[in-house]
């Protein structure tokens, strides 16, 4: 279930401002998603780059290689938007059927 949701996670974690893998990571982690692997992390954000939902900027880091940080476009907070929709969508039905 979380792998059809992910996207629009790490998306809505983006949208929040300027940020890079690591980051959105422990974000995720302390959202109480521990089992999530940093390698899932990074394969999303791969995805999300090819799709064109991101902007993608390189950084120095003061440890290690530069660091890619990710910015939302429009096509990604439209893609949101989309997501949110979808997730309201189906939150109503799972009430109406649990209730």
């Amino acid at each position: 279930m979380l792998k059809g949701v992910l996207d629009g996670i790490v998306l809505a974690i983006i949208s929040q401002g300027e940020t890079y893998g690591y980051e959105i990571a422990k974000k995720l982690h302390a959202m109480g998603f521990e089992e999530l692997a940093q390698a899932t992390v990074y394969a999303l954000l791969l995805r999300l780059e090819k799709n064109n939902l991101v902007f993608v900027s390189k950084k120095p880091s003061k440890k290690g290689p530069p660091r890619k940080f990710y910015t939302l476009n429009g096509r990604g907070f439209e893609e949101l938007t989309s997501f949110w929709a979808r997730w309201d969508f189906l939150s109503e039905r799972i009430q109406i059927l649990r209730n």
